[in-house]
């Protein structure tokens, strides 16, 4: 069954993109527990071996998630009480990925790879340094360098303020199938981070690809790169 989309006048008309050995499907906006629940009933279909490695990718309305390492602190992470929350028209989910609170919205690039990792490596570790590097490999067609912070899961770049985190990372992995992923900030709307402490770093700060290169950025294009790199990390002959 078709996820619900909920769509913007801009977005494209669902797309299923078969690369070689996966699969890439473009959801455009559409609302998070419609993702969530899509997510789920692929991994069940890639654990049966039903379809290959596929790749999600979408935006959500405004939305708050909140994984397992954020659930004891969400009066400490998220500053907006449930009456302030419903009047900014967000959302909240507790899910379960690894990780804190992070924001999803308009304007953010969210990819959600279903990979059978029995098929790669089995090293939760290295998925995620490759799930960095794709975006990093991504983000330099647009000329911007990512870097990685030891220690601290994500894509970073430097700023006349310090570093600041361009994508957030999130991951489930059961029997090495894997769930969640990544949230790119390409024309994000960073007013909403300031309502959570994100990922739960309070000395850091979130910035998006048009805000590093000063110009407005077309998302669907930014995709396009992200399909590529991830062509690259995952699927080449030498990785």
């Amino acid at each position: 069954m078709e996820p619900k989309l909920i769509r913007n006048s801009a977005a494209p008309p669902l797309k299923r993109e078969v690369r070689g050995d996966w699969k890439v499907q473009r959801l455009g906006l559409v609302d998070y527990q419609v993702a969530w629940d899509l997510q789920r009933q692929l991994f069940d279909r890639r654990l049966k071996g039903e379809i290959p490695d596929t790749l999600l990718l979408c935006q959500h309305p405004h939305t708050y998630t909140i994984g397992k390492n954020g659930t004891d602190n969400v009066s400490k992470h998220l500053l907006l009480n449930k009456q302030q929350l419903r009047e900014h028209g967000i959302n909240v989910f507790e899910i379960d990925r690894g990780g804190d609170i992070t924001y999803h919205g308009p304007g953010q690039v969210v990819g959600y790879p279903i990979l059978d990792l029995n098929n790669h490596y089995r090293d939760v570790h290295r998925y995620l340094r490759d799930l960095e590097e794709t975006v990093i490999q991504s983000i330099a067609n647009w000329g911007i360098e990512g870097k990685r912070i030891e220690g601290i899961t994500g894509v970073w770049v430097d700023t006349p303020r310090g570093p600041e985190k361009l994508c957030a990372i999130g991951v489930k992995v059961t029997r090495w199938i894997t769930m969640h992923g990544f949230a790119l900030n390409v024309t994000t709307n960073l007013d909403y981070f300031n309502h959570i402490i994100p990922c739960g770093i309070s000395d850091k700060s979130v910035t998006s690809m048009s805000a590093v290169v000063n110009r407005t950025l077309d998302i669907h294009a930014v995709e396009d790169t992200i399909v590529s790199a991830f062509d690259d990390v995952f699927f080449s002959l030498t990785s």
